[in-house]
């Protein structure tokens, strides 16, 4: 078990469990920013808005082994 807060990005790596997917978990754009690696910015956060609009979903699937 890692002495590591969940909110710290451990070598440029974002946790597990910062990420909220699930088979009954709606992705938020924050998830999506968050899967694709990118800061949270508004401009990203407005980009995981419009890619979750346009593909439900599979937006943060395709982000995700």
């Amino acid at each position: 078990m890692s002495d590591e807060p969940e909110s710290v990005s451990v070598r440029g790596v974002t946790p597990d469990s910062l990420l909220h997917t699930g088979a009954s978990d709606n992705p938020s754009a924050e998830d999506v920013v968050l899967a694709s690696g990118r800061d949270l910015t508004p401009r990203n956060l407005e980009w995981a808005e419009r890619r979750l609009a346009r593909e439900g979903r599979a937006a943060i699937e395709k982000q995700l082994p």
